[in-house]
């Protein structure tokens, strides 16, 4: 069975948990190096990024956490993208670069200025679908390596980008019990084909 890891350090870990245990993925807490072993992905959830940089430097966290990266697939959501960046407009946050984008922090608004928008997302020529994103102080992708498929675009930029065996997402699918993304990535029973990620986890 594939184990997929939900970092908690802070944020909102325990709907990940829910999505994972749903689609049949057996998911643990990762809150320290050690448990980055024997895992086979890892969800960075969204939350404050500025706390969660900071939490993951205090925890010796950081070079593990990269390390992972490199060789195993990532989601991260909202503050789970801004950390998986390479170059971020705030500078309390040491990003891990694990996707070549430059992110801009709460760039949607403030809290209250929170919505859901029905988004088109294109996982390939033949698989397309219609759903809803939350979006809460969203994160906007300002600058991106042109060779990153974007998958889904809101207000003219990508909100849902793949690179390699790492997907970001602006928003937060588990709020509305969207699946998909953590099956794309995670589960290896998934009809949707990625070639340029491992066939493991997606076939």
């Amino acid at each position: 069975m594939i184990k997929v890891g939900v970092l908690e350090l802070q944020g909102n870990f325990s709907m990940h948990h829910k999505i994972l245990q749903n689609i049949g993925i057996k998911s643990v807490a990762v809150k320290k190096s050690s448990q980055l072993i024997g895992i086979d992905g890892l969800v960075i959830p969204g939350g404050e990024s500025t706390t969660m940089s900071l939490l993951i430097q205090t925890f010796n966290m950081y070079e593990s956490l990269v390390d992972f990266g490199q060789s195993h697939p990532v989601l991260g959501t909202c503050a789970g993208l801004i950390l998986m960046s390479k170059t971020t407009d705030d500078k309390r946050i040491k990003p891990l670069g694990l996707v070549d984008i430059h992110i801009q922090r709460n760039a949607y608004g403030r809290q209250i200025e929170s919505r859901t928008e029905k988004i088109k997302f294109n996982f390939s020529n033949q698989y397309q679908l219609v759903l809803p994103a939350t979006i809460i102080r969203a994160p906007i992708i300002k600058e991106m390596n042109r060779n990153l498929k974007v998958i889904g675009i809101y207000d003219n930029r990508p909100v849902a980008i793949l690179s390699g065996h790492h997907l970001c997402l602006s928003f937060h699918p588990e709020l509305n019990g969207i699946n998909i993304f953590h099956r794309v990535l995670f589960d290896k029973e998934c009809k949707v084909y990625y070639k340029n990620i491992n066939e493991h986890y997606v076939a």
